[in-house]
């Protein structure tokens, strides 16, 4: 182990983290990612690398394809809807608009929807605006094809996310009055608020309850949420908070932390909340995660 490695993955570390977790779509995963690249990175010549931070991010880009493809098969078998587990970021992180939507949880829910390989080229590509000949490297494909399947994966990525660019502002704007909604009760006002094929999606994991399956329609949902809000009025607290670059709502019972709720908006109404309540994917909420590009 020299200093000049660890210096350099120092250096890289939240990088590296934000791509396997961009990857993953779970930060226990990212670290497992991470730990496995500085094995490989201090067995390596510094003498011959060139670029030592693309170098670090191809290793870490093919142990992330390693493990998604595991954890694809794993999610097979999850219990109820699976959902990222949920980052709380410094609000820096929003200040950088492209990151903030990059490692939002309505962007990873996209990513989702891509396979392995197109992940991985839509991540280095359009989020960390790699070039294709290194991109061809980390994935063993030719720059030609890369091209192709990032051309493909932006289509199908345009054609999924959200409508209509939104602030953070306008955003945080949007949940307050959410919560004013749930915490009064005023079903009117929640019906404004939400768009009428709004999907709300619960993730227990099978360890808590949570719905089962995907609850679609503003009617439904709102009737959902306000029998849920009522059922733990003044045992619960619910306070504001920047989730993976937006803001969020934090849900506690008698002080700990029991759902981060997170939203997604389309053309200035909520399209999409997405309530993880999975211990499991908690642990880290207490604490601000780093993320960068």
């Amino acid at each position: 182990m020299t200093k000049a490695a660890t210096d350099a993955f120092v250096t890289h570390r939240n990088l590296l983290f934000t791509v396997a977790y961009e990857m993953l779509g779970s930060a226990a995963d990212a670290e497992d990612v991470l730990q496995e690249t500085w094995l490989r990175w201090v067995g390596v010549d510094l003498d011959e690398v060139r670029d030592q931070r693309a170098y670090l991010v191809r290793i870490t880009t093919r142990l992330a394809l390693t493990r998604l493809r595991t954890l694809r098969r794993r999610r097979e078998s999850y219990i109820g809807p699976w959902l990222p587990e949920p980052l709380l970021t410094s609000p820096d992180v929003a200040e950088d608009v492209e990151l903030a939507d990059s490692v939002s949880m309505a962007m990873l829910l996209v990513l989702e929807t891509l396979g392995p390989t197109e992940r991985a080229v839509f991540v280095l590509r359009e989020v960390f605006d790699l070039p294709y000949e290194e991109i061809a490297a980390t994935v063993a494909r030719s720059a030609a094809t890369v091209r192709q399947i990032a051309h493909r994966a932006r289509a199908h990525v345009a054609a999924r996310r959200p409508r209509g660019s939104v602030s953070p502002a306008q955003a945080r704007a949007a949940l307050e009055a959410f919560q004013r909604a749930t915490e009064t009760g005023d079903l009117r006002h929640l019906l404004d608020i939400l768009a009428p094929d709004v999907v709300l999606l619960g993730d227990g994991g099978g360890v808590v309850q949570a719905v089962q399956r995907p609850i679609v329609g503003a009617d439904k949902v709102s009737r959902l949420l306000l029998a849920g809000f009522g059922k733990v009025a003044g045992l619960a607290t619910i306070e504001p908070a920047q989730v993976n670059g937006w803001p969020a709502l934090i849900l506690r019972m008698g002080g700990a932390i029991d759902t981060v709720l997170a939203v997604r908006i389309d053309d200035g109404r909520i399209s999409g909340l997405y309530a993880v309540r999975n211990p499991e994917k908690l642990s880290r909420i207490g604490t601000e995660t780093a993320v960068s590009r």
